[in-house]
């Protein structure tokens, strides 16, 4: 047998194109040349003598062969992935560069503290970042430009990854302020005022706009932003109103003066938070990172969130594995 027939260079490549499942975008996750990932899979089929990939159409698929080969390579590479990360811990020093992947309501707030662990871990590592809409965050860790994402949504193929729930968050209603009376009709009251939304292009914007379509509250739409400083900005200077998660109001601090915020009148939304890294690889890192955020969760952003807003203190849940054995178990489930 030629020693030569399975490399990790090309089991790599073979998982790249079939996770892509094109040539282009393989290539541009790898860093090399379309007609070099092509000749990469070539010179495997070759050395292996069966054909992988049907590259006849778009998108490219695996064939019986391929789909064999799948199962074992995707294992090999986790294992390899495993014993890098264990050496990388006997040797912290070494040097490497990891990349983070956050939502961008969360990255004042959480990225300094992934960065600080990571580097209290690799103290000679380089330390990328990246802050976006979920949606592009998950991309970033499902086509391997992140090493750790911090997202609320969750990849396709869970059985890929280490999902953590962070915490979950009710969504809390934010207006311009003395423009809401609580004690008055809530529909009557945010029916008559200007709505500013989330775009629709972003996961949180879809949330919204499917909800308030679910509980029929039919509101004008006369703005739309994809950062939440902008929304409250906006909701502030017309008078308007917003639903938007406890977290994201400690990102539009600057506005807290001139807003009201009361927890929903109606029947409430929420969403979960995950730290999401690749199995058998980084080590013990990702569990080290959600111990860190959860701590810093509880003991700081949690109690500024009550000195803002204590009226909706009980919107925002941390989520603690110590005392809840069974949540990763939840986690997987709700994301089924």
């Amino acid at each position: 047998m030629s020693s030569n027939r399975l490399t990790l260079r090309g089991l790599r490549v073979f998982i790249a194109l079939e996770e892509a499942r094109s040539l282009a975008r393989a290539s541009e996750r790898l860093g090399v040349s379309t007609s070099g990932v092509s000749q990469h899979i070539t010179t495997l089929e070759q050395n292996i003598g069966v054909t992988l990939f049907d590259r006849k159409h778009q998108p490219v698929t695996l064939t019986p062969a391929g789909q064999v080969l799948s199962l074992h390579a995707h294992r090999i590479i986790a294992t390899v992935s495993e014993a890098e990360a264990a050496l990388a811990e006997i040797d912290a020093g070494s040097p490497t560069v990891l990349s983070l992947a956050i939502i961008d309501d969360l990255d004042a707030s959480l990225t300094p503290v992934m960065a600080t662990a990571l580097q209290a871990k690799y103290s000679k590592s380089f330390i990328r970042t990246f802050s976006g809409r979920s949606d592009q965050v998950t991309d970033r860790m499902i086509s391997r430009k992140a090493d750790i994402a911090v997202t609320a949504s969750l990849p396709g193929d869970l059985t890929k990854f280490r999902i953590s729930e962070l915490f979950s968050e009710q969504f809390v209603l934010i207006v311009a302020k003395g423009s809401y009376h609580p004690g008055e009709n809530w529909r009557e009251q945010l029916t008559t005022q200007p709505f500013v939304q989330y775009s629709e292009a972003m996961p949180i914007g879809q949330m919204v706009i499917t909800h308030l379509k679910r509980i029929r509250l039919d509101v004008e739409r006369r703005f739309s932003f994809e950062t939440t400083r902008s929304v409250i900005a906006t909701v502030a200077k017309t008078g308007g109103w917003t639903l938007a998660t406890p977290l994201s109001i400690l990102d539009a601090h600057r506005f807290q003066d001139q807003i009201d915020i009361y927890p929903v009148p109606f029947q409430s939304l929420e969403r979960s938070v995950y730290l999401i890294s690749r199995l058998h690889e980084l080590g013990s890192l990702p569990e080290t990172l959600t111990r860190s955020l959860r701590q810093l969760l509880h003991q700081e952003l949690l109690p500024d969130l009550v000195r803002i807003a204590p009226q909706i203190a009980d919107a925002l849940q941390v989520h603690d594995a110590e005392t809840d054995p069974g949540f990763k178990t939840k986690v997987h489930l709700r994301g089924l």
